[in-house]
């Protein structure tokens, strides 16, 4: 195998691999022996028919496009082995040489890393973020908390706000009963959203056993297109009314809700709990802040095939979250109403930001000589393992020096986001 390489404009490369003869004439040997099982010729059995007279009844190029497609992938791969760029795109192929008794050429346009001009990093200037918990903040923890703890008790009463109620219903629009329409014995709590606007409030004052005619207008956003905008009436009969009896806010609360004995303890181990995740998300917010400065004060011309393999990226592990669910990404576009298109579309600026991110944090690391120890990478190690719940060696002998390179150059980047941020200047 050879390699060429020529650079073009916007941080694009062009690389031209030929493959000689010899091993491209395995490739189609290789594909012929694959398909010939599949090939039936009158007076020969299946699986029997010489390659030459396969060749001569379908042309020479019968095999060549398994062949290259056979070929392709190793030869690309090798020839990035060799290339000593830094090549940060899916390539895009174009077959130059398809000839039997000739070399196999091809072509893969790929993107380099950009060169980029690095702006300001030191004592970048960013807002103070309030860490500040409030007595509101904690209060609203400890009440979601009681109302989760809340029992639900029959009421001999009219239906009001927030009551659980339990009920029968049946739609109609235009006089005719709609497909999904009804329902027995549903549990809706009134004003919880749940159903279309307007309907729940239609059944505050009712009685238990009553029957109500709540009419409604379906929103024009409506998922189903057939009511989408239409007037309806529903038929609902109150079989049950509920309300919440709220726990006291006392040591049995507190017993209950959580590990620690008095009320006291609780709301004190709350606040600690508020102050901890607000430093957690400031922490966060600052590093976010620092970066997208530096981004802003720096030079970065972004290659559109660069941009367009994080976006492919991030949907495929986007579709591998959501497998581990149990959903596959048809499901997901069937349910949402998205498309393939809308969702490159939609990750676009964060695929841009992360690629823009770790370009001015190599950058700072380069500038700053940041570099990452034995140490350093022998801890990062024992941290993979324990969350792998692996041994050390086991874990060294799985990882490649591919992987390896790659981790050092991800501790370098948290080494270097620490030092932008420790140079940070906080404002008012």
């Amino acid at each position: 195998m050879s390699l060429k390489i020529e650079k073009l404009e916007n941080s694009m490369a062009k690389l031209t691999i030929e493959v000689s003869a010899e091993d491209f004439e395995k490739a189609v040997e290789k594909a012929y022996q694959k398909n010939k099982n599949k090939i039936s010729v009158p007076g020969f059995r299946k699986g029997k028919v010489p390659r030459a007279m396969v060749e001569k009844m379908y042309g020479k190029e019968v095999f060549f496009e398994d062949a290259a497609n056979e070929i392709i992938p190793d030869a690309y791969e090798n020839a990035l082995n060799e290339c000593e760029e830094d090549i940060v795109s899916a390539p895009k192929i174009d077959v130059v040489t398809l000839e039997a008794g000739k070399p196999f050429v091809f072509t893969a346009e790929v993107a380099l890393k950009p060169e980029i001009k690095l702006g300001k990093y030191k004592g970048v200037k960013i807002d103070k973020i309030d860490t500040t918990v409030s007595d509101d903040e904690v209060n609203a923890v400890i009440e979601r908390e009681r109302e989760n703890s809340a029992r639900s008790i029959a009421v001999d009463r009219p239906v009001q706000a927030k009551d659980e109620t339990i009920i029968d219903f049946e739609g109609f629009v235009d006089g005719v009963a709609f497909e999904g329409g009804k329902g027995e014995n549903y549990p809706l709590t009134i004003g919880s959203g749940a159903f279309i606007p307007g309907f729940e409030d239609q059944l505050i004052g009712a009685k238990k056993g009553d029957e109500v005619e709540v009419k409604v207008t379906f929103p024009e956003d409506y998922h189903a297109e057939d009511l989408k905008g239409k007037e309806a009436v529903f038929k609902c009969k109150i079989n049950e009314i509920k309300e919440k009896e709220l726990p006291e806010l006392d040591d049995d609360f507190a017993a209950e809700v959580s590990e620690y004995d008095t009320f006291d303890e609780y709301k004190a181990a709350t606040v600690k709990s508020l102050q901890d995740k607000k430093l957690e998300d400031a922490k966060n917010q600052k590093e976010e802040a620092v970066i997208e400065a530096i981004i802003a004060a720096s030079e970065i011309n972004l290659p559109e095939a660069m941009v367009e393999t994080e976006k492919r990226n991030m949907i495929q592990d986007f579709a591998q979250r959501i497998q581990s669910q149990g959903l596959t990404m048809e499901q997901y576009m069937q349910f949402t109403g998205m498309t393939a298109d809308k969702l490159l579309e939609q990750v676009a600026p964060q695929a841009e930001s992360r690629i823009k991110s770790r370009l001015v944090l190599e950058g700072v690391a380069k500038a700053e000589n940041i570099e990452v120890s034995d140490e350093d990478f022998a801890a990062e190690i024992q941290r993979m393992a324990d969350a792998y719940k692996m041994e050390v060696e086991k874990l060294n002998e799985i990882i490649d020096d591919n992987a390896k390179k790659q981790i050092k150059n991800d501790l370098a980047i948290q080494k270097a986001v620490e030092f932008v941020v420790s140079n940070a200047k906080e404002g008012k």
